[in-house]
């Protein structure tokens, strides 16, 4: 398991994933450019609120193709990243650190 770590809410208590999340996290980060993005650490990951909330409201996020721009796959959210989300949005988090 890991423990994921709100950084930008140190008052809420870190929520338990499964390994694989480590891997699977990179697919809800939003890209740390422009005026909004916070400096990140090592480990850290920012997702916009609007984004989480959206992906929870849809059950599902879009996959772009690391080969092809244009090819753009919608994929259900599993039962895990749904109970991420929820967490996230719940307690306005946006930014999260992955811990052991």
């Amino acid at each position: 398991m890991v423990r994921v770590i709100p950084t930008d809410k140190t008052s809420i208590a870190p929520l338990q994933m499964p390994d694989r999340f480590r891997k699977e996290i990179v697919y809800f980060m939003s890209p740390a450019e422009g005026a909004e993005a916070p400096v990140l650490g090592k480990d850290e990951y920012w997702i916009r609120a609007e984004n989480a909330s959206k992906w929870l409201e849809d059950g599902v996020f879009s996959l772009v193709s690391p080969l092809d721009a244009e090819s753009v796959a919608e994929i259900e959210l599993s039962e895990d990243q749904e109970i991420w989300l929820e967490w996230m949005v719940q307690h306005q988090i946006c930014t999260v650190k992955i811990s052991e």
